[in-house]
C-alpha cells in the first residue's frame, strides 16, 4: 500500500449455511489475527465487479457468478504499523463450482505470492463477547454491521 494514497478495492462475501468465506490475516505489530473477504485492488479502467471476478480467479482459481452489489465502505486502518485508507465496494456472489462450499479451507496466493488461507466462518465469530470485546475482528470496518442486515 502506498503511503498517502487511497486504495479502491472490491471484495466479495460468499454466504453459505450461515457462514462467509474469509481470508485469515495476521498483524505482527498488534499480534492479532483478523479476517477479511477475498478481493483486491480495482485496476484503472476495470469495473469493481470485474475486479471481484479477476481477483478470485487469480487468488484461489475460482470463478464467480450472480454478483450483487451490497454497499461501499470506507476503511481507515493501521496494518503492521502502517496507516492505510481504502474505499471498499462490497459484493455478494456465488461460486460456479459448488464443491467450493464443501471445502473447510481454500488455499491460494496474493499477487506478491503471499499465501492465502480462506476459511468459512460464522458471523457470530466476529461479534463482541459479554465483555464487549471482539477477539477476532472482521475487516473492513463496518462490514459486520452491513452483513448482519443482510442475514
Amino acid at each position: 500500500m502506498k503511503a498517502g494514497k487511497i486504495r479502491p478495492i472490491a471484495i466479495c462475501v460468499f454466504f453459505h449455511q450461515g457462514r462467509i468465506l474469509v481470508n485469515e490475516g495476521y498483524d505482527s505489530v498488534k499480534k492479532q489475527t483478523f479476517f477479511r473477504p477475498l478481493g483486491g485492488k480495482i485496476e484503472f479502467g476495470e469495473s469493481s465487479s470485474s475486479t471481484v471476478r479477476r481477483e478470485l480467479l487469480e487468488e484461489i482459481g475460482c470463478e464467480v457468478q450472480n454478483l450483487r452489489y451490497l454497499a461501499t465502505l470506507e476503511n481507515i486502518f493501521t496494518y503492521n504499523g502502517e496507516k492505510g485508507h481504502e474505499i471498499v465496494l462490497v459484493y455478494d456472489g456465488d461460486f460456479t463450482d459448488e464443491s467450493i462450499y464443501q471445502r473447510a479451507m481454500i488455499q491460494g496466493h496474493e499477487d506478491n505470492h503471499d499465501p492465502i488461507k480462506a476459511v468459512w466462518k460464522s458471523l457470530s465469530d466476529f461479534r463482541a463477547g459479554s465483555d464487549g470485546v471482539v477477539s477476532t475482528p472482521l475487516y473492513p470496518s463496518g462490514l459486520l454491521e452491513l452483513l448482519q442486515k443482510e442475514e
